[in-house]
């Protein structure tokens, strides 16, 4: 039954992922696409994006020390996660000073880690910042060994980790929220 339910949950979230990433496209300008053929893909070809393990993500995910971690799981084809990423690139350059990691993981299928990946972070500024995690190898011990709440049912997932203290964020968060659990794992 657990497993229905959750299949049920990840069949809807990837569903609503989608619908907004369609509804973020329509919403796009209109480019030409021999422009974008022509300038993107020379940079897009300099962009070598790390993959990470299960293993090394575990051990990231566990670092306890003075530095704040913040770690957001996204896929390029999620609209909310999209959306998100103007507020994390935004304290990126706030805290650059500051004892602070910021960290995307992209969750996106392995046949497009080579092209789609690194176009999408290149366009977002964030290819710096961003690694690579198959998926595909995630399971359940994964998140329970790792999160409180997060069972891989949806994206995005934002966990930050100061210390000991920790917080987990299922879905979309705001520029708001952002700040505030942000400033609140500083003190």
């Amino acid at each position: 039954m657990k497993k229905i339910i959750l299949t049920t949950l990840l069949a809807t979230a990837l569903i609503s992922c989608k619908k907004e990433a369609e509804k973020t496209e329509e919403n796009s300008s209109v480019t030409d696409s021999t422009n974008i053929q022509d300038t993107a893909q020379p940079e897009t070809a300099n962009i070598s994006l790390k993959s990470v393990s299960i293993q090394q993500t575990a051990d990231f995910l566990q670092k306890k020390n003075d530095t704040l971690y913040v770690t957001n799981f996204f896929a390029t084809w999620c609209g909310p996660c999209v959306k998100e990423i103007p507020h994390f690139k935004k304290k990126i350059e706030e805290l650059k000073d500051q004892p602070v990691k910021i960290t995307f993981v992209s969750l996106d299928q392995k046949d497009i880690w080579n092209t789609e990946v690194p176009r999408f972070t290149l366009e977002h500024g964030i290819q710096n910042h961003t690694v690579l995690l198959d998926s595909q190898l995630l399971d359940g011990n994964f998140f329970t060994s790792n999160f409180k709440e997060w069972t891989g049912n949806a994206i995005p997932f934002t966990f930050m980790r100061k210390g000991d203290k920790t917080d987990e964020t299922l879905g979309m968060i705001s520029e708001e929220q952002l700040n505030e659990k942000i400033s609140s794992l500083l003190k």
